[in-house]
């Protein structure tokens, strides 16, 4: 049994055949606890957003959600005018307008989309109630009819403002405005049979979700629909919410298993038969991950990865017959990375904006619709980040890189040698393009810099006005930025360069030595080296640090850190195993460097990725590390998706020996220090099931170790009342007792 164990210090509870050390009560130090309460349990610390902005008029002018109406604003001048009173927002009978989560509107901005009262689903928000106001009668009006409430997903309008397309139940329906008739373009909708969204293993790893799209013409909707018979059920048991368990079954398709079968069709607007897009492949053994219409409501352009992810094709399928002709492909003797962005039609429909790595780096390609030779947009031994936009009369591309520093990124346009974001603001920016590509909404930050948000012009850059300076962020984090941060380089044997940082303990004094708690990730999914504000994340490194404690950070080889393909690549087929030797080969050379670095006081910690990061530490080189505390870690391989385990390592079937050299759970005989393991028991991502191996193996080699189960949370572990505060002074606690912070 997995109970909540609270250690007495310095003690062990010790049961027959089984050997469980139990989590401390000990307490962090009261500046800590203060630094932790004020993260975690105010917001104090938060940074403020701008918006949900939307550009319209083709971006001369925007609008925002501001307290609670929505007021507009001239891009140019920024005269402002209150588009939507907060009374247009009430509901009759109601007292106080509604909640707005999100909105959109009509093409003609006639009309407001309102996305209200939203619940989760896995990851987001993405089912609640729709309204929509009318501008001109000023007529505020639910969708859906008589359902239950929070039952609508990804509610469209037509391109005409008419009609409304949305997903409910599995199923897809369309609305007319006016007189409130609602049509079922699907009926087979069912717990097997989705339609409209996707399964949960497209929406973790391919980030799909919305699976409908309207037509130019207003005709049509095409769709995706996925079929999850024969995909094996994980169940999640709740056993907190009743006085007997409940079960959730999710279709989970682990590693070398069987995935939904998917395909996209294309049905009337009016109603009747869907036709489906002829697209050559096993469905359940190639992956549609996108769809949209091929700048014209004749023909779709739809995105198949194989299996392996390692050859792409991008179809043209006609929506009158369903016949589809490939017009493009990339291939990769590792993966396709489809998730940087592109996929766009550009010049009138005549090109398709892509991104590949063909030639070693990742550049922009405009792909000609006639299946010619694609066309390279950003030249120069450089990666680029992401597209950011596309400017229509110039035909250019908007997109961020950053040549010579992976920590960093900026915007460039690819006419344009130099890069537009003005030297004086080094760190990490993001940019949300106007429409006719003279305008964007500007957020800049960096690891001391709270993000600031401001309005600027294309292509000069100019700052036209202030949107969001969170001063009052600044303010609040000052205490914590007093200790010195630097990033660093650190150069393998092999000549391999990896990035970190290093953050010092305040009144630091480099004749003493220091504990090092090192964070890791270290997967093919994420960086942690970056030169941008980390959130809450970043403040609790600083916190560790006003306590006494050296924070470090490392990327290894196979992060997707902007240093070209062979660096992403060098993984594939050995994550786990691969990261664990430049983690610890870029630790020894940074204690021999830093000479206050005290190697007797080393701790790791990490989540998801780098909780399995954490466990290879402790178990692959014991003789570095002290102290881990690994959160929601995959201790097996074996055990994680297909659609992401798959991609970087291969099929489990052909590359056994590698899942078997890249799971932890396979070294936990190395263990020899202070482990903490905690997971939620409702993980429905990185499964409960691989910690509950561990913590048996642990068990049959006799090792103690420390373990906390959060009962039915999710992979995030930020469900319920004082739960993230939790964790966090649960981690506190563990190093400040096994890692003593200070200089000595």
């Amino acid at each position: 049994m997995f109970a909540i164990l609270e250690r007495m210090r310095s003690r062990h509870v010790v049961l027959p055949a089984l050997v469980l050390s139990v989590v401390s009560t000990l307490q962090a130090s009261e500046q800590l606890d203060r630094y932790l309460h004020q993260i975690f349990d105010t917001k104090d610390l938060q940074a403020k957003a701008f918006g949900p902005a939307r550009w319209i008029d083709q971006g001369a002018a925007y609008t925002t959600l501001e307290a609670k109406e929505i007021a507009r604003y001239d891009t140019a001048t920024g005269a402002r005018t209150v588009l939507i009173a907060a009374a247009a927002l009430t509901p009759p009978k109601a007292s106080e307008p509604l909640s707005v989560d999100d909105y959109h509107w009509s093409d003609d901005a006639k009309q407001l989309l309102i996305f209200t009262n939203t619940k989760k689903v896995w990851r987001n928000n993405t089912r609640g109630d729709y309204w929509i106001l009318n501008r001109t009668t000023g007529a505020l009006k639910k969708l859906g009819g008589a359902v239950p409430e929070a039952s609508l997903m990804f509610a469209h309008f037509s391109p005409d403002g008419t009609r409304v397309a949305y997903v409910r139940a599995n199923n897809i329906y369309v609305e007319d405005v006016k007189s409130g008739k609602v049509r079922a373009l699907t009926t087979d909708g069912s717990a097997t049979t989705i339609n409209g969204t996707s399964d949960w293993v497209y929406e973790e790893e391919l980030a799909l979700r919305d699976c409908l799209r309207w037509s130019p013409d207003g005709k049509f909707v095409a769709y995706w629909q996925f079929d999850s018979t024969g995909v094996q059920q994980f169940t999640l048991i709740d056993n907190t919410s009743e006085l007997y368990p409940k079960t959730t079954l999710i279709p989970y398709p682990k590693t070398g298993t069987k995935n939904s079968a998917v395909k996209v069709g294309v049905v009337a607007a009016a109603g009747g038969a869907t036709r489906w897009m002829k697209i050559p492949g096993d469905p359940r053994d190639n992956y549609l991950f996108r769809m949209e219409w091929g700048g014209n409501s004749d023909e779709l352009v739809i995105g198949q990865l194989n299996r392996l992810q390692n050859h792409l094709s991008v179809y043209l399928a006609n929506r009158t017959s369903g016949k589809a002709n490939i017009f493009f492909e990339d291939k990769d003797e590792a993966w396709v990375d489809v998730r940087v962005g592109g996929f766009e039609w550009v010049d009138n429909g005549k090109q398709l904006l892509w991104v590949s790595e063909r030639d070693g780096w990742r550049h922009a390609y405009l792909a000609p619709r006639s299946g010619g030779a694609p066309t390279l947009m950003t030249n120069a031994a450089m990666d680029i980040e992401g597209v950011a936009g596309f400017d229509p009369a110039g035909k250019w591309v908007y997109y961020t890189a950053s040549p010579g520093n992976a920590t960093q990124n900026y915007l460039y346009r690819s006419d344009m040698a130099a890069r537009i974001t003005p030297a004086n603001q080094p760190g990490s920016h993001s940019y949300n393009i106007s429409p006719d590509g003279k305008w964007a909404f500007h957020t800049w930050s960096s690891f001391d810099k709270t993000p600031t948000i401001d309005l600027v012009s294309l292509p000069d850059h100019k700052s036209v006005r202030g949107l969001q300076d969170n001063a009052e962020l600044q303010k609040n984090a000052a205490p914590l930025l007093n200790s010195k941060a630097e990033f660093l380089h650190v150069t393998l044997a092999d000549g391999t360069v990896m990035d970190g940082y290093l953050i010092h303990p305040p009144n630091f004094d480099p004749a003493k030595k220091y504990p090092l708690i090192v964070h890791v990730y270290g997967e093919p999914a994420a960086t942690t080296v970056v030169d941008r504000w980390g959130g809450r994340n970043e403040t609790f490194h600083r916190a560790l640090a006003a306590d006494g404690y050296l924070i470090a950070s490392l990327d290894n080889r196979g992060t997707p850190a902007p240093k070209g393909r062979a660096w992403r690549k060098s993984v594939y087929g050995s994550v786990g195993d691969l990261s664990s030797k430049d983690q610890a080969e870029a630790l020894r050379k940074l204690i021999a460097e830093r000479s206050y670095v005290d190697s007797s006081r080393i701790g790791i910690w990490g989540w998801s990725g780098g909780g399995t990061n954490t466990l290879n530490a402790m178990f692959r080189t014991p003789e570095l590390y002290q102290v881990g505390v690994s959160v929601a870690p995959v201790p097996d391989q074996r055990l994680y998706d297909t659609i992401y385990q798959e991609r970087y390592m291969g099929l489990p079937a052909v590359n056994e020996d590698g899942y078997k050299k890249g799971s932890a759970i396979n070294f936990a005989a190395g263990l020899r220090g202070k482990l903490l393991v905690v997971h939620g028991s409702g993980d429905d991502n990185v499964h409960f099931q691989g910690t509950e191996r561990l913590v048996n193996k642990l068990i049959e080699l006799g090792k103690p170790f420390d373990f906390m189960e959060y009962p039915n949370r999710s992979h995030s572990i930020s469900e319920g009342k004082g739960t993230s505060l939790h964790i966090y002074q649960l981690i506190s606690r563990y190093f400040e007792e096994h890692l003593a912070p200070g200089g000595r």
